[in-house]
C-alpha cells in the first residue's frame, strides 16, 4: 500500500468509506478537533506527555506473551498474546482516552462525553476525566448496564454520570445516538470522546493512531522473540479499534495476514448476530459511511452478541476498506464458541479474557488445524474478563464446563 492508500484523504475517506455526515451544529467542533490533532501530532511536548502517561499511568508497554500450553493444545501454531488486558482499567481503551483527554484539555473543553457498550471505554473515559479534572457523562444502554453492572459501579466511583439509554435495543448503537444528540447541545464546552474507529472524520483516523501503539510494540516484540514477523494477526472486531491498532503498523508487510473476528451471535440470521463485515451493506451510521446491518429500506437492524463490546451494527470505515481491497479477511464465531474459547484460555494459560477477544481465540481454535506447522500467530487480547464473570456464570453449568441457554 502507498501512503495515500493507507491514510484517509482530506475529506476523511478510506476509498468509498468514511467522510463526515453530521448536523451543521457540530461541523465547527470537528474542524476544531482536526486542527488540534494536526497541531498535537507535530508538538514534541504533546507526544512526550502522552508517551509518559502511557508508560507510567496506563502501564505500557504491555507484554507479548508466548502462550505455550495453548499452542500445544491447538497444535501446529506458535501463539503469542498481546496483553492489553494488563493495562490500567483492564483494556486497550485507555490508549485512546488518554490521547483524546489531552486533546480536550488542549482545546479548553471542560467536559468529556462518551458512549459505551461493554463499559470498558466508559471506565477509561471516566478515569481520564478524573485524572485531568474534567466532568464526565457516559451514555450506556440499559441492557448493557444490566450485563455490565460492575463497570457501571466503576464509572460512578470515578465520578462520572452514567446516563441510561432506554430507546431501541438499549445497547451500544442507541448509546451512540444519545451521546451524539447530547453533544449537539453542549458542543462548546464538551468533547465527545468516541471509543472506536467509527464516527465522522477525524475520529477513525485519530483513534487508530492512538491505538497503533499496540501494533508498534507487537512488531518490536515479535521480532525480538522470533527473529521475524508473524504470519498472522488476529483480533476481534466490533467497531474495530483494537484490531486496527494491531494491524496498522504491519500494513506494509504484505506477508503478514490480517483476520478480524466478528460476533456471530446465535446464528447469522438477521437480528441474531453483529457480523457487519460479513452481512452488512454500505450506508451511513453515526456520522460516516461504512458497512452496516440494515434492511432493504435502510433501517438499522437489531444486533445480538453475548459480548456487549461487539454488539454494534456498524464497523470502522478503515476495516470496510481493508475488506474491499483484500488486505484483511473477516469471519464470525458464535456465542457458544466464544464461551468455550474463554474457558480454553483460562484452563491452558490461567488468563481470563473478556468475551470480546475470546471470539478471536475461538476462531484460532477452528483455524489452527488448517495452518502449516510452525505458523506464528499474534492475537490481540484486548481486555480482561472480570467484567464478564456474571455473564459467564449465567451461561455455564455449575462446574463451569458446559455452555447452556444458548
Amino acid at each position: 500500500m502507498t501512503r495515500r492508500e493507507i491514510l484517509p484523504d482530506r475529506t476523511g475517506h478510506f476509498g468509498p468509506f468514511g467522510g463526515t455526515f453530521v448536523p451543521e451544529t457540530v461541523m465547527a467542533a470537528l474542524a476544531e478537533l482536526e486542527q488540534a490533532y494536526a497541531a498535537a501530532r507535530r508538538d514534541a511536548a504533546f507526544r512526550r506527555e502522552l508517551g509518559e502517561l502511557l508508560r507510567t499511568y496506563a502501564g505500557r508497554p504491555t507484554p507479548l506473551y508466548h502462550a505455550k500450553r495453548l499452542s500445544r493444545t491447538l497444535g501446529r501454531v506458535r501463539v503469542y498474546l498481546k496483553r492489553e488486558d494488563l493495562l490500567h482499567t483492564g483494556a486497550h481503551k485507555i490508549n485512546n482516552t488518554l490521547g483524546q483527554g489531552l486533546l480536550a484539555v488542549r482545546m479548553g473543553k471542560r467536559r468529556l462525553i462518551a458512549e459505551t457498550g461493554a463499559g470498558q471505554h466508559g471506565v477509561a473515559t471516566a478515569t481520564v476525566a478524573a485524572l485531568f479534572g474534567l466532568a464526565c457523562e457516559v451514555f450506556m444502554g440499559e441492557e448493557d448496564m444490566r450485563r455490565q453492572s460492575l463497570n457501571v459501579v466503576r464509572m460512578r466511583l470515578l465520578g462520572a454520570r452514567v446516563a441510561p439509554v432506554r430507546s431501541g435495543t438499549r445497547t451500544l448503537k442507541d448509546a451512540c445516538n444519545e451521546a451524539i444528540r447530547h453533544w449537539v447541545t453542549t458542543v462548546r464546552t464538551s468533547h465527545y470522546c468516541i471509543g472506536s474507529v467509527v464516527g465522522p472524520h477525524p475520529y477513525p483516523m485519530l483513534v487508530r493512531d492512538f491505538q497503533a501503539v499496540i501494533g508498534r510494540e507487537a512488531r518490536r516484540q515479535i521480532l525480538a522473540a522470533e527473529g521475524r514477523l508473524p504470519d498472522l494477526l488476529l483480533a476481534c472486531v466490533g467497531g474495530g479499534s483494537n484490531a486496527i491498532g494491531l494491524f496498522h503498523p504491519f500494513r506494509r508487510d504484505r506477508k503478514v495476514r490480517f483476520v478480524g473476528v466478528e460476533a456471530g451471535g446465535s446464528s447469522l440470521a438477521p437480528g441474531h448476530h453483529a457480523a457487519t463485515l460479513l452481512k452488512g451493506s454500505p450506508g451511513v451510521l453515526h456520522g460516516s459511511r461504512s458497512l452496516l446491518l440494515q434492511d432493504r429500506f435502510g433501517q438499522v437492524l437489531p444486533t445480538a452478541s453475548i459480548s456487549a463490546g461487539l454488539d454494534y451494527p456498524g464497523v470502522g470505515p478503515e476495516h470496510a476498506y481493508y475488506q474491499l481491497t483484500g488486505r484483511a479477511r473477516y469471519v464470525a464465531v458464535s456465542d457458544a464458541q466464544a464461551l468455550r474459547a474463554a474457558q480454553l484460555l483460562a484452563r491452558t494459560e490461567g488468563i481470563l479474557a473478556a468475551l470480546e477477544p475470546a471470539h478471536a481465540i475461538a476462531y484460532l481454535e477452528r483455524l489452527a488445524p488448517r495452518l502449516r506447522r510452525g505458523t506464528v500467530v499474534v492475537v490481540g487480547l484486548s481486555g480482561r474478563g472480570d467484567k464478564d464473570v456474571q455473564t459467564l456464570a449465567a451461561h455455564l453449568g455449575a462446574n463451569g464446563a458446559h455452555p447452556r441457554h444458548l
